[in-house]
């Protein structure tokens, strides 16, 4: 399979208004807008495709794990604690939603 598959083309994130989240990762997190109508935002962020989309309220794509922790379905990838730091800094700073810095080895 890994010959036939590239990578990951499309990640799909509900959101209730299109123009305030499609603004949100574009501002807060430097995505860039590529498309956007009424019921859909195509953003390019992290060599990735992201499509928020129009979805009813109360909508997420956090899941419960058998615990009942919620889990974020997107993490980030940097390189190293001291990135790992200051981009979590950032983000805090930019009123971002963030869990805290776990140590795993």
């Amino acid at each position: 399979m890994g010959e036939k598959l590239l990578r990951i083309g499309t990640t799909y994130i509900p959101v209730t208004n299109v123009d305030l989240s499609s603004d949100w990762y574009v501002n807060k997190l430097g995505a860039e807008l590529s498309y956007k109508d009424q019921d859909k935002a195509i953003l390019n962020f992290a060599n990735l495709s992201f499509f928020l989309m129009r979805s009813n309220k109360n909508q997420s794509s956090n899941f419960f794990d058998i615990y009942g922790n919620e889990c974020f379905s997107l993490t980030f990838e940097v390189n190293g604690l001291k990135a790992l730091e200051a981009i979590h800094k950032d983000f805090k700073d930019r009123e971002i939603r963030v869990g805290e810095i776990e140590d795993r080895g």
